[in-house]
């Protein structure tokens, strides 16, 4: 478990001290608590474990101790909100909704995943040759489609910067999927997919 003190300073920057590792067995809200029982504010997130009702973190520090006070980490909070705002715009809902359906599609069998990775090393290999990639250390690093999570907006670029680094490749393994996917509704999804990439509300988006 980190334990990171956060903070805002005079002129109203946020600050971020680490303080330490600390080891824990589990992540259940009594071994986080005798782990921060000398902490006298803590921050997490909305989880059931840290806030629950009656065994969540927070009520089994305030049961001991009820000068501590609980903070839903304004972090966590702020990409809840910014997940949920995004789902209210309709191009937009659409556009992750179909994002997650390319992540779903692409890497749901090991046939698939193998055929994105070959296709991924081909390009980079005759890229390389051409002189048009550079080499370097940490550079064309081997990478996978990442698939986005609700309560993380970061997993959300993530996801969007797998894309743009794999479209060319993505498009192979859909082609491959369109024609010989293993059951109609595979076919149907890979080739509503490719539609949907040659559209101007995609286009928009993803610009």
């Amino acid at each position: 478990m980190t334990i990171v003190l956060r903070y805002v300073d005079n002129l109203g920057f946020v600050k971020e001290i680490f303080i330490g590792v600390v080891h824990v067995k589990d992540t259940s809200s009594l071994t986080l608590k005798n782990a921060l029982n000398e902490i006298r504010g803590q921050g997490y997130d909305g989880a059931s474990n840290m806030r629950g009702e009656f065994y969540g973190l927070k009520v089994l520090i305030l049961q001991e101790n009820d000068t501590n006070f609980y903070v839903h980490c304004f972090a966590h909070q702020l990409q809840l909100v910014v997940v949920a705002v995004a789902k209210k715009h309709d191009d937009v809902s659409e556009f992750f909704e179909q994002i997650s359906l390319v992540v779903n599609v692409v890497c749901a069998s090991c046939k698939r995943k193998d055929l994105l990775w070959e296709q991924a090393r081909q390009r980079v290999q005759k890229g390389l040759c051409s002189g048009e990639f550079e080499t370097g250390r940490w550079l064309n690093q081997e990478t996978t489609l990442v698939r986005a999570g609700d309560t993380r907006w970061g997993s959300h670029f993530n996801t969007l910067t797998s894309l743009m680094k794999l479209f060319a490749d993505v498009l192979v393994v859909l082609e491959f999927v369109k024609v010989d996917g293993g059951s109609l509704a595979n076919r149907q999804q890979a080739s509503g997919i490719l539609a949907y990439f040659k559209s101007y509300e995609f286009v928009f988006t993803y610009i």
